[in-house]
């Protein structure tokens, strides 16, 4: 049996992986956002966040548990666990890719976003379009988006 260590020293086999997997893709969101950030060289970032919604308290918390990465957060009615951190998005995104199914594209795309280098105002704008991209697969991201990779060069012209 194949196991992977984790950047926090949890180990988990290849049945544990694919069953994130299987939850991804069917109760989770791989999400891009463009995020105005006064700290940045061009001001914005692009932040690629994971999430898996349930109803059960005690399943989320397993998963957050069991990966040793992310947080549990209660809306109106589910639970969900979100991964934010940049290097734990990446290493999970890396860990679960070969078990994805429907979310074997947004993976992708996400994992080119994380892997990309921001060193120019045009590059900027190349992984906002991606996270755009990336945004298009989720239904409510569709409807409730509002930072799109257009804002970019209001503040850098840039030539595409």
């Amino acid at each position: 049996m194949y196991m992977k260590v984790n950047p926090v020293g949890r180990i988990l086999s290849e049945v544990q992986r694919a069953y994130l997997a299987g939850l991804m893709d069917g109760d989770g969101a791989i999400m891009a956002c463009i995020e105005p950030h006064k700290e940045k060289r061009f001001k914005f970032r692009i932040r690629v966040s994971l999430k898996i919604t349930l109803s059960s308290k005690a399943d989320i918390e397993w998963i957050r548990n069991l990966t040793g990465v992310g947080y549990v957060r209660k809306n109106q009615r589910t639970f969900e666990w979100v991964v934010r951190d940049r290097s734990e998005t990446k290493w999970m995104l890396k860990m679960l890719r070969h078990y994805f199914h429907s979310k074997n594209k947004q993976a992708k795309i996400a994992l080119r976003i994380l892997d990309s280098s921001v060193d120019t105002a045009k590059a900027l704008y190349q992984v906002a379009c991606l996270a755009d991209t990336l945004s298009s697969f989720n239904v409510r991201s569709k409807s409730r988006r509002r930072n799109f990779a257009t804002m970019i060069p209001r503040v850098f012209p840039v030539t595409t």
